[in-house]
């Protein structure tokens, strides 16, 4: 159960925090739900606390797992081998998943690939989605702006 002023993740969604846990009658059924601020898409969020398990909704990663993610992200190899078919698949199953460290990988290897030949369409949509998941995430645990979780991503990819 999660708490009040929690920073979670919302897979395929982004990084948020939970303002409140509240009683609505939602379609005559009352259930508690957490009320989360998703200010990637600048809205608010309603998850039935009941179905949370099934949202797969995760607290945000810590400091000392960021750091490994990140040393991973700088300095883990991009598999250059794969056909665009399977790089799609493989990366649409990490995404899914909504754990941290694929995430970054995926958003590594595709801006790695972006920087050699451009992307197709999917592969764009994909990468500007998981990059600003990333980017919500590494924002709430080092306390930075957007902005500055960017610019971080983009200084140092190799």
């Amino acid at each position: 159960m999660f708490h009040v002023g929690d920073y979670i993740v919302y897979p395929m969604q982004g990084a948020g925090v939970i303002e409140a846990i509240e009683v609505r009658e939602i379609q005559g059924e009352k259930q508690q739900y957490y009320i989360i601020n998703m200010p990637i898409n600048k809205m608010q969020v309603m998850i039935p606390i009941a179905k949370v398990h099934k949202s797969g909704i995760r607290l945000a990663t810590d400091l000392s797992n960021l750091e490994n993610v990140m040393d991973i992200f700088y300095h883990g190899v991009t598999d250059t081998t794969l056909s665009m078919k399977e790089r799609y698949k493989i990366n649409t199953a990490k995404l899914r998943t909504g754990n941290f460290q694929e995430g970054a990988e995926v958003v590594r290897d595709l801006m790695r690939i972006n920087k050699n030949k451009s992307l197709n369409s999917s592969e764009k949509q994909m990468l500007e989605s998981a990059r600003k998941i990333f980017i919500s995430e590494l924002g709430v645990i080092r306390g930075i702006t957007d902005n500055q979780a960017l610019d971080l991503l983009n200084n140092k990819i190799g």
